[in-house]
């Protein structure tokens, strides 16, 4: 979260800015207050310096944290090393042994998501996957990637996967096309569900920290701050893992499209 963008208004009021913390803002050469920064077709911003600090810190955590590799585990390789057993565990359980030879690719997606999340939670910081447009491209990479996965290993069979054959004759063709609508719309609401939560919690702790800035209220806006702040580090650990449990289902899908 950036600075605190509070100010007393003319007549008095308080005035805060909550969705300030969310605008893309160039590293190098200066904005204008009050203008939207239409970036360039490359710009190095805020954004593009925390998703390479979480890169940094997942390549310190399971690289260097994990290059000695002691039969004792010290305290980075041990929590690398839970890290790593639960995604593969979920990616087992849920797409089935055969999921298993694309566990590299949704483990990426799973510490990218979470090593942002949580450094987005630093005061001053920013958090990338707040933006619907590092969210899509993480969603609807998950839809193009199953989806050739699942014709390029099933054929035309894939198209199963709309299909119920279990279901009455009649109702199959309209069973077809809500399946075929919801299976597009999976992307979108992939997208969305990440980038939206993160959206919310954050701008309810910038509200509370606005509010905390009026002596009468102060006590109880700093609390609200510290409960909205531990629900929104479960947060953080949920949208991770919902992300990727839902890249697993969708992965099953694409593995085998009759069941």
């Amino acid at each position: 979260m950036e600075e605190e963008a509070v100010a007393h208004g003319a007549e008095g009021g308080l005035t805060f800015h909550p969705l300030d913390q969310f605008m893309l803002r160039p590293l190098f050469g200066g904005v204008e207050e009050g203008t939207l920064y239409n970036p360039p077709f490359y710009a190095v911003t805020n954004a593009t310096l925390w998703m390479a600090l979480a890169v940094l810190a997942i390549f310190a955590l399971f690289v260097l944290g994990t290059s000695r590799r002691s039969v004792v585990p010290g305290r980075s390789q041990s929590m690398a090393e839970l890290v790593y057993s639960f995604v593969h565990k979920m990616v087992e359980d849920v797409a089935g042994h055969d999921g298993v030879r694309y566990f590299p690719y949704i483990f990426t997606l799973f510490l990218f998501i979470l090593f942002v999340n949580f450094l987005g939670l630093i005061p001053t910081s920013f958090t990338a996957t707040s933006h619907i447009a590092v969210t899509a491209i993480l969603g609807f990479g998950v839809f193009l990637a199953v989806t050739i996965l699942g014709f390029v290993l099933n054929g035309t069979k894939f198209l199963g996967l709309f299909w119920m054959k279990d279901a009455p004759l009649f109702l199959r063709p309209i069973i077809a096309v809500i399946e075929l609508i919801s299976y597009f719309v999976r992307p979108v609401s992939h997208s969305i569900r990440l980038g939206g939560n993160i959206m919310a919690g954050h701008t309810v702790l910038k509200v509370f920290a606005g509010f905390a800035q009026v002596a009468a209220i102060s006590p109880f806006a700093i609390l609200g701050i510290a409960a909205i702040y531990g629900i929104e580090i479960l947060v953080a650990g949920i949208q991770a893992y919902v992300f990727t449990i839902l890249t697993c289902v969708y992965l099953k899908d694409a593995l085998h499209p009759g069941h």
